[in-house]
């Protein structure tokens, strides 16, 4: 069978590589035509466009480049009605796949959502879109489930979190190889993960590392994201105790004994590597003050908005300072307060739905396709 996979982002290609592999696991003849990345790729099949070309963020950014998306989205209609597929899969990055989903539905393909668009946290009118154009949606958290069933009576397949297959799929680790490549020392780690675009590292970043003289028997140790040079992080970097690796924050997570995590899937990850983690985010005041009114959620990391606790702090705005940052801290370094965030970690693995969501993702996607 036929299939043709739309991921737009970094994480898009890594939870796409998962279902690759389990596609292919499910129908050993598959042919799949995809747009995503190097870890896709890895996988087989035929990279259409890597989401290097489809990377604009922002408004601004995207004023600019619209004739490059409308190129980019005449361009995805004319390879699907030559390729013909029998299912599109389209993974997240909304703003294109429904755009994709609405004219492929006009035309009688099939089309699965795998990693719903974030709509319970803003633009919940999506909701209107999803339900004339997209067949069958696979959610990847808990109470996505009884937002789309109960709240809109759209019917959804929960099929657990693949970051939980991405991370049992990583290769055997020794910590002691990973400290001695990277010219770490015996110190434990406090792992720094400031984000991955230029403007929230700026932002978070000068704070985050503004306790490590505090925490002088701890090595801080930033994770680089592959999309910034080491050159730009320099500048943030002003004390011996503060290392750098780009491109290893799995590895990373797995050394650590605590993390400071600028709001995001980061803040997921790290909690299912079992590192006690504070949640830090500031940007700026017309930004903050736009989001306030636009997203009406209780927190904004999402370890706390799947548990509906806090079980892990989260600094915003003003509260994300020195003081406070060095004063949670603390707290994750005593024993007994990092017993209570481990035990709620292990509830969190639990409500997730613990490993093979790419395999029931795919087992669901190939019997669908079966009933045609």
């Amino acid at each position: 069978m036929k299939y043709y996979i739309i991921a737009g982002e970094a994480s898009g290609d890594l939870h796409g590589s998962n279902l690759m592999k389990a596609l292919y696991q499910e129908d050993p003849e598959a042919e799949i035509r995809f747009w995503g990345g190097d870890l896709m790729q890895k996988e087989g099949g035929t990279l259409v466009k890597h989401y290097r070309e489809l990377a604009f963020m922002g408004f601004v950014e995207v004023v600019f480049n619209l004739k490059t998306i409308l190129n980019n989205i005449k361009f995805c209609k004319k390879d699907i009605s030559e390729f013909h597929p029998d299912v599109i899969i389209f993974i997240d990055y909304p703003g294109f796949n429904m755009r994709i989903a609405k004219w492929a539905k006009t035309l009688h393909y099939k089309t699965h959502y795998y990693i719903s668009p974030q709509i319970w946290a803003w633009k919940e009118s999506r909701i209107t879109a999803i339900k004339n154009d997209v067949d069958k949606m696979f959610v990847i958290l808990p109470f996505e489930k009884s937002f789309y069933e109960d709240k809109h009576h759209f019917p959804v397949e929960f099929v657990g979190h693949p970051l939980i297959d991405a991370i049992h799929n990583q290769a055997v680790f020794d910590e002691a190889v990973f400290r001695k490549e990277n010219q770490l020392g015996d110190k434990p780690i406090i792992a720094v993960l400031p984000g991955s675009r230029k403007q929230e590292i700026t932002k978070m970043l000068s704070v985050m590392l503004s306790v490590v003289d505090d925490f002088k028997d701890y090595q801080f140790v930033i994770a680089g994201a592959p999309s910034q040079d080491f050159e730009f992080y320099q500048q943030f970097i002003s004390d011996k105790n503060i290392k750098f690796i780009s491109n290893k924050t799995y590895d990373l997570l797995r050394s650590s004994t605590a993390a400071l995590v600028t709001s995001g899937t980061a803040t997921l990850e790290t909690a299912l590597f079992k590192v006690p983690e504070v949640v830090c985010y500031k940007g700026s005041w017309a930004s903050y003050q736009i989001a306030k009114r636009i997203i009406t959620l209780k927190y904004i990391s999402l370890v706390n908005l799947i548990m509906d606790e806090e079980v892990v702090t989260e600094l915003i705005q003003n509260d994300c300072n020195t003081k406070r940052i060095k004063e949670e801290l603390q707290k994750l370094l005593t024993p007994e307060y990092r017993q209570e965030v481990l035990k709620k970690y292990d509830l969190l693995e639990q409500k997730l739905g613990g490993i093979g969501a790419s395999k029931k993702t795919a087992g669901l996607i190939v019997e669908d396709i079966k009933k045609q």
